[in-house]
């Protein structure tokens, strides 16, 4: 693979993940460093290679070291920190998303206790909990599986 096909490759798969909801920037920081066989880089070397500022992936990897999309490290003897993703990046970006739905369902809770149940939007807030937690569950539990089968 040429370094020019591996550049469209990051572009296509950034402009994907753009279009469902990731800023562009950190999407293209992310795919940068998932086609990286190390998994690593540093933000000058990112830099490099998405020809970019080092301003704009200082914000990029600021935002995806919050969503847990990237782990800041530094290995022994380096000056430089380097930004990494794993082999689990997508289990655990998606594990950590239970820490925000239990938010989601507790403040919609506290809503069907202020729009009062038999209103048709307590309603409505009461089947966004009833949904939110099935899907709560069903990610636990499709979580549990892919760690299993990933064992074996």
């Amino acid at each position: 693979m040429t370094d020019d096909s591996v550049a469209r490759f990051v572009e296509r798969l950034a402009l994907l993940l753009s279009d469902a909801g990731m800023a562009r920037m950190p999407a293209r920081v992310f795919v940068r460093l998932l086609v990286t066989d190390s998994g690593k880089l540093t933000a000058p070397e990112l830099a490099a290679l998405l020809q970019v500022s080092p301003a704009a992936i200082s914000g990029a990897v600021r935002y995806l070291d919050q969503v847990n999309l990237v782990t800041k490290g530094r290995d022994p003897g380096e000056r430089r920190d380097h930004y990494e993703v794993t082999d689990t990046t997508w289990i655990e970006a998606i594990a950590n998303r239970d820490k925000l739905l239990t938010g989601w369902i507790t403040t919609m809770v506290e809503g069907v206790d202020v729009l009062g149940e038999d209103t048709e939007a307590g309603k409505r807030m009461t089947n966004s909990v009833r949904f939110l937690e099935f899907m709560q569950r069903e990610l636990e539990a499709l979580i549990t599986r892919w760690r299993e089968q990933s064992k074996a």
